[in-house]
């Protein structure tokens, strides 16, 4: 298991997260997220990610469960709080 990255904070997640996404599969993102695999974002993001790791900026992963479900992990940037969401809870 690679080394954690950052702080993820409390771990919440919304009800449609909860409800659509495998609580393994949802645990594995979450420890990808942490090692800085950001899952399925664009170069762009995942050089934002890059940087506000080191600026403490907000943190976005995006990943896709072996259903095809979406789902997103956000990190605030003071990481007191992690989400686990589907993009159109945004």
């Amino acid at each position: 298991m690679a080394k954690a990255k950052f702080r993820l904070g409390r771990l919440l997640s919304t009800p449609g997260a909860l409800e659509r996404v495998p609580n393994g599969e949802m645990l594995q993102a979450l420890g990808r997220h942490v090692s800085g695999d950001w899952g399925n974002v664009c170069p762009e993001d995942a050089e934002a990610n890059e940087a506000a790791m080191h600026d403490r900026a907000r943190l976005l992963s995006a990943y896709t469960t072996e259903g095809g479900v979406r789902f997103w992990i956000i990190t605030e940037a003071d990481r007191s709080v992690t989400t686990v969401l589907l993009p159109e809870e945004y």
